[in-house]
């Protein structure tokens, strides 16, 4: 995990683990059996290898008699459960009072189903371990928190047409992605569009677009390439992102049209 601050978090909790534990005067293995774990998994939990889950927390927690400190650490350990740059970005969204997003290869993150999301975590390469897997899913699902916000942030998206055919994770996966896309589209604080392959005109060529509003006022944009992620904080450069952002959106259907073209597409998956 190349993630010191997760790490370190990770380690502390081990060792708080480890000190009740050998006060309670048990070994591994006799806690692993009393919470329902094997001793390998709280040997690596003790030294910072795996992540426990909440309910480990809490069984070691009651068995340990530690008083609700150990099962207090369940905060932080979520956390640091997921990816630094996805707590990056779920900070910044947190904070954003308006999100506009435009998506030309898949369905936008804030916008996928956990199907989808694992479909697409699953064919990266070199491959994800299947807890790394996981962990990737689970961070992109928490992401979606920002639908629930109140008061609610405006969020508009721009989704390529291609993106709504790309069958990935198989049609069945698709079709539900679709179905989610319509539900989403008919909150009111978003506004979901549909840019068609036949444009002529397009101003998002140099791919993908991401900029957040924050309640200060400053705008920043977020890129993401094949290895790295970075906020975008220069005003000239957030400036034209805004600007290629807003011809987008101009150039795309508006989103009742959008909603009844992605309807129109679910209909030919049937």
């Amino acid at each position: 995990m190349e993630d010191e601050e997760a790490e370190a978090v990770l380690r502390a909790v081990g060792r708080q683990i480890k000190v009740w534990r050998e006060a309670a005067g048990m070994r591994q293995a006799e806690l692993g059996a009393a919470i329902g774990y094997s001793e390998e998994m709280v040997s690596a939990v003790e030294r910072g290898r795996r992540i426990p889950k909440p309910d480990f927390l809490e069984k070691a927690d009651a068995v340990l008699g530690a008083g609700g400190k150990l099962a207090f650490m369940k905060e932080d350990v979520e956390r640091a459960r997921y990816p630094k740059k996805v707590r990056d970005l779920a900070k910044l969204e947190d904070e954003a009072v308006e999100l506009g997003a435009y998506a030309n290869h898949n369905m936008h993150g804030l916008l996928q189903t956990e199907e989808y999301a694992r479909a697409l975590f699953a064919m990266r390469r070199p491959a994800y371990p299947e807890d790394e897997l996981g962990r990737q899913v689970a961070a992109r699902m928490a992401r979606r928190r920002v639908f629930e916000r109140v008061p609610p942030p405006l969020l508009t998206f721009v989704q390529e047409e291609v993106t709504l055919r790309r069958p990935i994770g198989g049609r069945m996966v698709l079709r539900h992605q679709l179905e989610h896309l319509l539900e989403l589209g008919k909150l009111r604080n978003v506004e979901i569009q549909v840019m068609p392959t036949d444009r002529e005109d397009h101003a998002g060529m140099a791919g993908p677009i991401r900029l957040l509003k924050l309640q200060d006022g400053k705008t920043l944009g977020h890129s993401e390439a094949q290895l790295h992620s970075r906020v975008i904080s220069d005003p000239r450069e957030v400036q034209i992102l805004d600007m290629r952002y807003g011809m987008i959106r101009a150039q795309a259907l508006p989103p009742r049209e959008s909603l009844a073209f992605i309807e129109k597409v679910l209909g030919e998956e049937t």
